[in-house]
Order: structure tokens, then sequence, then C-alpha cells
């Protein structure tokens, strides 16, 4: 599945909701008491992955969980996910505003997809700007493991894409469940450490 050596000018580290709403502080949720140490410290663990794919002529793809805003800007907002996060309000997730954005540490991204659901291709303009970039890999890390990263390789798997899953990169709101979903990925893409991917981005020492 992976035989062909990486051409770092054709892979992508897509970052799947890694974005202030999820993650800050001062984010929707950590205002509704969801929070997690092993997703907060994501982005410092996927950072030297981003610079080494940056420095190898690579791409950084950043996709964003939209809340899209209807009349009057009342978000819509899924049945399941106002069952599971009752505290999910207007302007959280909101396209343009800050919660929406990517995390300060991982900025820019040199591309950036809204999603309404779990993958990042339901739905969206993914595959469309990955074929126009000539992206044909992806290493993908985000959250959560179980949802939104399982789904996305997923449906990277099935559009014949070589996948990698950041085995550290990743998290959810119980490592149980995180552990789980990893096992579950290594039928259809390869499982590598922050610290192996770097290594396959910066290719044989010379």
């Amino acid at each position: 599945m992976h035989a062909e050596p990486l051409d770092p000018t054709r892979t992508g580290l897509l970052i799947v909701d890694l974005q202030n709403d999820f993650l800050h502080p001062d984010g929707a949720y950590a205002r509704g008491g969801q929070s997690s140490a092993d997703i907060a410290a994501l982005p410092e663990r996927v950072l030297p992955v981003a610079n080494a794919l940056r420095k190898a002529g690579g791409w950084i793809v950043s996709t964003q969980f939209t809340l899209v805003p209807g009349k009057g800007g009342a978000p819509f907002i899924s049945p399941h996910l106002k069952e599971l996060r009752p505290f999910l309000r207007q302007g959280d997730f909101c396209p343009g505003q800050w919660g929406h954005q990517l995390v300060d540490a991982l900025q820019p991204a040199d591309l950036t997809v809204e999603k309404v659901a779990y993958s990042a291709f339901y739905m969206t303009r993914m595959e469309w700007v990955l074929r126009k970039a000539g992206i044909d890999t992806l290493f993908v890390c985000g959250i959560v493991t179980n949802g939104g990263v399982a789904s996305t390789v997923r449906d990277a798997h099935v559009r014949d894409l070589s996948t990698y899953v950041l085995s550290d990169g990743c998290a959810a709101f119980s490592r149980e469940t995180h552990e789980r979903a990893l096992g579950d990925l290594g039928t259809v893409a390869r499982v590598v450490t922050c610290d192996e991917a770097r290594a396959l981005i910066e290719g044989p020492a010379r």
C-alpha cells in the first residue's frame, strides 16, 4: 500500500479540526466543560511534522468543522450534535470567526476546507483541491480519532490516496477509544508516529 518512495511535494499534512473553538481555553468546548489534555497537546506534537513538510515543499491542509449560520445567524446543528453538545450556540464554529480558525501554532495552512460532518470529504471541495494541488499522499492528524479522523481516513482510502495516520498526532476524549480507533484504521492506512512521519518526509540521511 506504501511501496513507492514518499514525494514530499505531492504530500499533504491533513489537520482535522484543530480549531480554536475545540482547543483554546476561550473556545466553545472549554466553555461547555469539554476539554482534554491529550487533545490540547496535539498542536505542539504535530508542529515538527508540519515544519518538516513545509521545508520539503509539501502542503498543509486544514479542515474546519463548521456550523453554518442560517436566518438571523442561528446555526444549523444536527440533532445528534445538539444532544451531545447542548452548550453550542450562535457564533460557535462560525465561518470567518476566531473560533472557526486553525489554532495559531499550526498556522498558516496552504489549503482550508470547511466541513459540516465527520468526514472532510463529505459534501466538500476536499477531493477537488487535493487533485488540483497534485497531492496523492496524506498524513492525517487531529480530532477526534474515532470521528473526524476515522471518517476522513476511510474516505481517503476509497479514493486511492496513500494515507498515513499520526498515532500521537490524533486524540479522542478517551485514550481507550483512541487506541481502538487506531487499531481499526490500521486496516486501511499506515499508522506511524510523528517522529516516523518526519523521517519519511526528510528522507534518508545524506
